[in-house]
């Protein structure tokens, strides 16, 4: 899978949380589960994802907290702020680290490529574009 050479940088609210990336993968989704609309207070959250070789802490990673849901997924956000800023799927190895692209600071060449599971997308909000549509995670179908 190709990945997009950056470095890109990114923050919290507060700006008391700093990271860069150093290359991205191709595959970003906006993901519509309840979670993530819940967690982002927005009908969707997008998602980069990142090796982790590629995803470094500049600073203030002693304010990230972690909330894991009952279904084992681990969202992190900082303590001061409450900005959304990684997610990690249960089954996650910790091989990659999907962060919220909307903490980005520079311009992104790239763009998301799918809706994730639309089956529970918010009723007030309609997708208007022709990406990809999956009613659960992409290996769902």
């Amino acid at each position: 899978m190709s990945q997009h050479p950056g470095p890109w940088s990114g923050q919290c609210l507060c700006g008391g949380i700093h990271y860069q990336v150093e290359a991205i993968r191709p595959q970003m989704a906006h993901c519509h589960c309840s979670m993530c609309r819940k967690f982002h207070g927005a009908a969707f959250a997008t998602f980069g994802v990142a090796k982790k070789e590629d995803f470094n802490w500049l600073s203030g990673k002693e304010l990230l907290a972690s909330y894991r849901a009952e279904n084992g997924t681990v969202r992190q956000f900082c303590k001061n702020c409450g900005s959304s800023m990684t997610f990690a799927s249960s089954g996650c190895t910790g091989e990659v680290v999907e962060f919220a692209l909307g903490t980005l600071d520079n311009p992104l060449n790239m763009q998301p490529d799918a809706h994730i599971y639309t089956q529970s997308k918010a009723d007030w909000y309609e997708i208007e574009d022709t990406l990809p549509r999956f009613a659960e995670g992409r290996e769902q179908g």
